[in-house]
């Protein structure tokens, strides 16, 4: 019987992440989280955003201020380059 790629079991599907190698990108997510207080930032921005009342809803909150910093702290870094 042949296996199909499409059929066949990854080792993503069950959930397992074998490799203990971090990437750059996770040493750096890791840190943003470590070093950001995301919690109280939400609750100081959160009630100046706007409320969609038709249309397309905006995106959340920490999803924009994660998406902020991370443009910020990018741009800093390759001007330091």
């Amino acid at each position: 019987m042949t296996v199909t790629r499409s059929t066949a079991m990854k080792q993503l599907d069950l959930g397992l992440n074998l490799s203990t190698k971090k990437t750059r990108k996770a040493k750096f997510l890791e840190e943003m989280e470590r070093v950001v207080p995301w919690a109280a930032l939400v609750q100081i921005v959160e009630p100046h955003c706007p409320r969609a009342k038709t249309g397309r809803p905006p995106f959340a909150v920490e999803t924009m201020l994660r998406i902020h910093y991370l443009h910020v702290w990018t741009r800093r870094l390759l001007q330091a380059l």
